[in-house]
């Protein structure tokens, strides 16, 4: 879960908030920063220029969320966040449904 992994590389703590300080807290990245690794790191790291971004040429495989996660006064916030469409090759293959 991206958002998961988003959550803890931010606050270094785990769902429940433990440890309260944090694991390693001087190991705590931004939120900028760990989209970033979700996202062109994970390119990277497989060497292909059309994957990580939106751009043209780019593959098109994205998600939306409920909440601005840049926003999130308080980090443990993150998580209250959910993918409300999947993206892949420009095709919608996850919608969530809202009541």
């Amino acid at each position: 879960d991206p958002l998961a992994g988003i959550h803890a590389a931010v606050t270094r703590r785990n769902a429940n908030g433990a440890p309260p300080d944090g694991w390693y807290p001087d190991e705590r990245i931004s939120i900028a920063d760990a989209l970033r690794a979700y996202t062109r790191g994970c390119a990277s790291a497989v060497r292909d220029p059309h994957a990580g971004i939106i751009s043209p040429g780019a593959y098109a495989d994205f998600v939306v969320v409920s909440d601005d996660i840049f926003a999130a006064v308080d980090p443990m916030r993150i998580l209250d966040a959910q993918v409300d469409v999947t993206v892949l090759a420009g095709e919608i293959v996850y919608q969530r449904v809202t009541s």
